[in-house]
């Protein structure tokens, strides 16, 4: 059956459909992707909903797109455009949803969430390129009754998409969207490299004070199950054995500000606000062994309930800090 519209007007409004559920995706996959908390809004759901909702109306948009290839007076860099920007939203949908069944992670040398992430951002740019050449008023008539109808049944198909999915395809996700492992795998920040750090030469720095590899092993260790929950899509529950870094300032006879400087080797750094340090710790044992490697070794970060950006790794400064927890990028920057 071929899909037909009796007038422009549907076309409009398929655009600014279209519209609002791509900044919904951007907004709820930002989201799901920082907060490590589960909130009583499931963020990666209405995620998922929204890119079902994109693909349940691409009859529609097809419609859209061949009137715009078939227009003699459209210019050929904006039909590329449009063309580059159905590409990309494609890959980022596909890409979610392939990832969401568990069963592949890498495609070539990239993993499924790079691919995902990387291609929602060149959706994004495109978008915002599209609407400045082609903005798209909203009209009081977008929003009468039949319009309001049409876009709660589409709400009632995405729901249902979503639950279908859920059911038969996908794996069991934790609220980030986040699939399962059984081990921790190696990852880190951006361009940080694995970094092999000397046991016997490393030293840690807590404010004035400096403590080897057995000085900080000598400190009050507690051992406790956490969860870390990468942003490049997998999630695993593990015992570490740490010394909070409340304990750990306190040995050093150190007051923090108004939060603490953590900073690895590499001189990747994040913040942690001075009333969360119960709540954070410096691990130096996973399951009951040394960290490895690629796990941080000597020292590394647990900070429960934070994504794993958050869990800095090599840690070689403890530092407090007049900067607010607030004052960083909500992703680090390098």
């Amino acid at each position: 059956m071929r899909v037909t519209f009796r007038a422009r007007q549907g076309g409009r409004r398929v655009d600014l459909v279209l519209g609002l559920l791509l900044v919904a995706g951007v907004l709820t996959g930002l989201g799901a992707n920082t907060i490590g908390v589960n909130w009583p809004l499931d963020l990666i759901q209405l995620h998922a909903a929204g890119a079902l909702a994109i693909l349940l109306l691409a009859p529609w948009k097809s419609v859209v797109i061949r009137r715009g290839l078939g227009n003699p007076r459209q210019r050929r860099p904006v039909k590329a455009l449009s063309l580059v920007l159905l590409v990309l939203v494609l890959v980022t949908i596909g890409s979610g949803l392939l990832h969401s069944t568990g069963r592949v992670e890498y495609v070539g040398p990239l993993t499924l969430m790079q691919i995902h992430v990387g291609a929602a951002i060149g959706a994004v740019a495109a978008v915002l390129a599209h609407f400045l050449g082609h903005w798209v008023r909203p009209r009081r008539t977008d929003v009468d009754r039949r319009a309001l109808l049409r876009l709660a049944v589409l709400g009632a198909g995405a729901g249902l998409a979503t639950a279908a999915w859920d059911t038969w395809a996908a794996t069991g996700r934790r609220f980030t969207g986040s699939v399962p492992k059984p081990e921790l795998e190696v990852t880190s920040w951006i361009n940080d490299g694995i970094q092999r750090v000397d046991a016997g030469q490393w030293r840690l720095r807590v404010g004035t004070a400096g403590f080897d590899r057995d000085q900080v092993l000598a400190l009050p260790h507690e051992r406790f199950t956490a969860v870390l929950d990468c942003t490049s899509g997998w999630y695993s529950s593990q015992v570490w054995d740490g010394v909070r870094l409340s304990a750990l300032l306190a040995a050093a006879d150190v007051v923090p500000g108004r939060s603490v400087e953590v900073r690895s080797v590499t001189g990747y750094a994040r913040w942690f606000g001075a009333d969360t340090l119960d709540d954070v710790w410096l691990v130096t044992a996973v399951g009951g062994r040394p960290l490895s490697v690629g796990h941080g070794f000597p020292a590394r970060i647990a900070a429960p309930g934070r994504r794993g950006f958050w869990w800095v790794k090599w840690v070689t400064s403890i530092q407090p800090s007049s900067r607010p927890p607030w004052a960083q990028s909500v992703f680090p920057l390098s």
